[in-house]
C-alpha cells in the first residue's frame, strides 16, 4: 500500500535559486561548470577589506581580501563563486620549479578540481589549492553562511586584487593617449 501511494504522487518541480537557475537534475545539458560560473558571477561582490603583505623575506605577496555577498544567496551561489575564483587563480597560475614538467597548455579549471580541494572547516565552505596539474595556484577560497567571502593567496603577487576587479566589472586596461 505504501509503495502505490509513493508511485500516485506528481513528480517535484525543481525549484527555481536567487540566482536565476534552476537546481540542476541528471537530464541537464548545461556543461556543470558553465552553470557554476554563471552562479558565480550572479551576486554582487562587496569588497570589505583588502590586505597585502610582504611574505617572508620579502620576495612577494600575501593577499587577504575579504569581500560580501547577500546572506540570501549564499546557499545557491557559494559554489559558483568559489568557482569563478579558483578558475581565475588557475588561469593565472604560472609554472614554480620542477612543476613546469606537469604544465598542460590550454588547461582549464574543472568542477572535479573544485570537489577535490573542497573542504569544510570551522563553518565555512572552502577550496584550499597549493599546486594544481603544474601551476602554482596558492590560493584559498572560503564562503560562510552569512555571506563573508575571502580570497587569500601567498606567492602570488598582487594578482588576486585584479581578479576581483575584473569579477566587479572593472577593467584592466586604460588608455594611453600618445603624444
Amino acid at each position: 500500500m505504501r509503495a502505490a501511494h509513493a508511485r500516485s504522487r506528481p513528480p517535484r518541480r525543481m525549484p527555481v535559486t536567487p540566482c536565476g537557475s534552476l537546481l540542476l537534475s541528471m537530464t541537464d545539458d548545461v556543461p556543470i561548470e558553465a552553470q557554476l560560473v554563471r552562479d558565480g558571477l550572479a551576486p554582487e561582490l562587496e569588497v570589505v577589506d583588502t590586505k597585502i603583505e610582504p611574505t617572508f623575506g620579502d620576495d612577494d605577496f600575501h593577499v587577504r581580501i575579504e569581500m560580501r555577498i547577500e546572506e540570501e544567496l549564499v546557499e545557491s551561489c557559494a559554489l559558483g563563486v568559489i568557482f569563478v575564483l579558483g578558475s581565475l587563480s588557475f588561469q593565472d597560475g604560472r609554472p614554480r620549479g620542477p612543476s613546469a614538467a606537469r604544465l598542460e597548455d590550454g588547461d582549464v579549471f574543472t568542477a572535479a578540481d573544485l570537489l577535490r580541494h573542497l573542504r569544510y572547516p570551522n563553518g565555512r565552505l572552502q577550496l584550499d589549492v597549493d599546486y594544481l596539474r603544474g601551476r602554482c595556484i596558492k590560493t584559498e577560497v572560503g564562503v560562510w553562511r552569512d555571506g563573508r567571502v575571502r580570497l587569500e593567496t601567498v606567492n602570488r603577487g598582487q594578482a588576486a586584487t585584479r581578479w576581483v576587479d575584473r569579477l566587479r566589472g572593472k577593467s584592466a586596461l586604460t588608455l594611453v593617449k600618445g603624444p
